[in-house]
């Protein structure tokens, strides 16, 4: 029995493990720890990361160097053998005790927090020129971090515009930093709070010494960024002041103004992609925002049809077909106007039959010649059917009449001279009779 093949496993692809200044194993306990925990740590920034081990991406835990105090290298009490593998991390607000595998390594780990705090690399530590280099290169990976990071509150105006969108939005914020103008790198902060329904408008000067920040206050206070010198008015206010951050709205289709070419006004336009190509504008979708009504006239709407009538009520009385009519010339004439004869049916029958002896009266040489009657009964019939009879003038109708009295009196004519020579044909030919 032949056994199922299975599948081919496929390698999981292998995350990029995070970039660290410097990185070993840490054994770390917290305040709250009763024993020391080990752990794979990194240092990035001015963050601590630790994980489970040295091949894990995501951390378990972090601990944030903004509220740096200082290093010491004091064993915990009851501590005899090796003391120079401990040393205490004195934040602001807590204490961390570390302990690491050997001399060298406490060092290091010393030396790269002091690096990235401080923005200097240390002189008073026992270290080898390779490591001094390498905390040079994380001095200066750290240097163009904090150059592109800034804080949200952070903004390019002057102190006048600074006082200005604090009172003008203020709920997003009453605590601004912005440019000093002293021109020496530094900033200032601007904030504004309400005393008794008065607004009470302050501003603070920031120092730039070295890669640190200095709060020129009473008590100067030193800081190692930007957001180190938020958090600390924030933090010493009891959170009163708020970092100030404009919201922004964006548009989500795409407009513009256009001259309306009836009228010259100008409309606000958003179009927006068709769901079919075809020609034509496509209708806006969504629709853009309402500029305010002196700017914005609507184009003139066209005039509308009126509406169609009930569909039930809609439909056509049918006319009954009028009795059919036999002529001589074998026209049948419209009820509603007379009948002209054929130009070329006319002009047979005058060849045929001698002329009356009742001479009508005259009419104009223009109306009894050939290319005249010609035009008149061919301008007749193509004005007729499409203008109706309520169009043809009365002189017009009056020369019709007498054209069709002339046509009846040459038939009368014609009729008279038939009876006159059928008996005598009956008599010269008697042998047609036995």
């Amino acid at each position: 029995m032949a056994l199922a093949l299975s599948p081919p496993r496929v390698p999981k692809p292998k995350s990029a493990l995070p970039s660290h200044y410097y990185e070993s194993f840490l054994e770390k306990k917290g305040p709250r720890d009763r024993d020391y925990k080990k752990f794979w740590a990194g240092l990035q920034g001015l963050t601590l990361y630790f994980y489970n081990n040295n091949r894990d991406t995501k951390h378990v835990e972090k601990l944030d160097l903004g509220g740096f105090v200082k290093l010491t290298d004091e064993a915990p009490w009851g501590i005899s053998h090796d003391p120079g593998t401990h040393f205490c991390l004195v934040l602001r607000n807590q204490e961390i005790k570390f302990k690491v595998e050997s001399l060298e390594s406490r060092e290091m780990w010393k030396g790269f927090i002091l690096t990235v705090v401080e923005l200097r690399v240390p002189s008073n530590l026992t270290l080898l020129p390779g490591h001094l280099y390498m905390m040079s290169e994380a001095l200066a990976k750290e240097e163009a971090r904090r150059a592109l990071e800034m804080p949200s509150c952070f903004l390019k105006v002057s102190r006048l515009e600074a006082q200005l969108l604090l009172e003008r939005y203020p709920e997003c914020g009453n605590l601004l930093l912005r440019p000093s103008g002293d021109g020496a790198g530094g900033v200032s902060v601007t904030t504004l709070q309400t005393l008794n329904g008065t607004p009470v408008v302050r501003h603070y000067k920031v120092k730039r010494e070295g890669a640190k920040y200095v709060i020129d206050v009473e008590e100067p206070f030193c800081c190692t960024s930007l957001e180190a010198v938020v958090n600390y008015f924030v933090s010493h206010t009891n959170k009163a002041l708020v970092p100030f951050l404009l919201d922004e709205d964006y548009e989500k289709v795409i407009g513009f103004v256009e001259a309306d070419k009836e009228n010259g006004e100008s409309v606000w336009v958003a179009p927006s992609a068709p769901s079919t190509p075809g020609p034509g504008p496509a209708p806006p979708m969504g629709g853009p925002k309402q500029l305010p009504p002196t700017s914005i006239t609507p184009a003139p709407s066209q005039d509308k049809l009126p509406p169609l009538p009930d569909q039930e009520n809609n439909y056509v009385i049918p006319i009954g077909d009028t009795p059919a009519a036999s002529y001589v010339n074998e026209d049948v004439p419209s009820p509603s106007r007379p009948v002209v004869l054929k130009p070329r049916r006319l002009a047979k029958l005058q060849a045929k039959l001698p002329k009356p002896p009742i001479v009508p009266k005259s009419e104009p040489k223009g109306l009894n010649s050939g290319p005249a009657r010609k035009l008149a009964a061919s301008s007749a019939q193509a004005f007729l059917p499409t203008t109706g009879l309520a169009d043809v003038t009365a002189e017009l109708e009056e020369k019709l009449q007498r054209r069709r009295a002339l046509e009846q009196a040459a038939e009368h004519v014609a009729d008279q001279q038939v009876r006159l020579q059928a008996p005598h044909t009956s008599q010269a030919d008697p042998s047609s009779q036995n």
